[in-house]
């Protein structure tokens, strides 16, 4: 999993030159798998952990919340957990390290290291200019508007592969990337898109 930088998590500003308008990008979850390779006992951990809740006739997996950083683990017996919440990769990684460290600390066994993967990453974004949807639809391959069903514009962005949700405001809603690089790639080259094709215009 690559290291994060200072930026990432927060407003991030793709640069422009003269007076061009400065997209914004905010991460706001990032979705990832987490393999220790062995299985746990989920009632011995819910027993040592006050602020672990299990309740199988429920939900088979053990929910284990972190304050800081805010993220909300679910952990199954075989050993594979679900990490949510995390605002970036910085904070992804520390998370599965507090959760392993607090296991150990309460006497839980961990053989080995644990292997993270990054499902999905949403993120939402500001283009700082309005949209032309009706535009971007006719001319903007691999995107649906109909705007009695969905106020935005989907569109499926084929490098980075992500899907974008475009309003007309200039705000948006992107999912689908593994890393956080490429949400900052989708953010630019939508914009260089629908520059192109004359499908924004500044918001009065």
């Amino acid at each position: 999993m690559e290291k994060a930088s200072a930026e990432q998590g927060k407003s991030v500003q793709t640069p422009r030159e003269g007076n061009e308008p400065k997209p914004s990008v905010n991460i706001e979850n990032i979705v990832a798998t987490v393999s220790l390779d062995q299985e746990l006992d989920l009632n011995l951990i819910e027993r040592v952990i006050l602020t672990a809740e299990y309740n199988p006739e429920q939900f088979p997996g053990l929910v284990y919340r972190l304050e800081e950083p805010r993220v909300t683990a679910l952990i199954f017996k075989s050993g594979k957990m679900v990490v949510t919440g995390a605002k970036s990769t910085r904070d992804l990684i520390e998370a599965v390290k507090k959760i392993v460290r607090n296991l150990k600390k309460h006497g839980i066994q961990i053989r080995g290291r644990p292997k993270a993967q990054i499902q999905n990453i949403v993120a939402s974004a500001n283009l700082g200019v309005c949209v032309d949807l009706e535009r971007a639809a006719l001319t903007l391959e691999n995107s649906m508007y109909e705007p009695e069903q969905f106020p935005g514009l989907i569109h499926r962005m084929d490098e980075p592969r992500v899907v974008l949700l475009i309003f007309g405001s200039g705000k948006m809603v992107i999912t689908g990337a593994k890393r956080e690089e490429e949400v900052y790639q989708a953010v630019q080259r939508i914009y260089e898109k629908l520059k192109r094709l004359r499908a924004i215009r500044p918001c009065y």
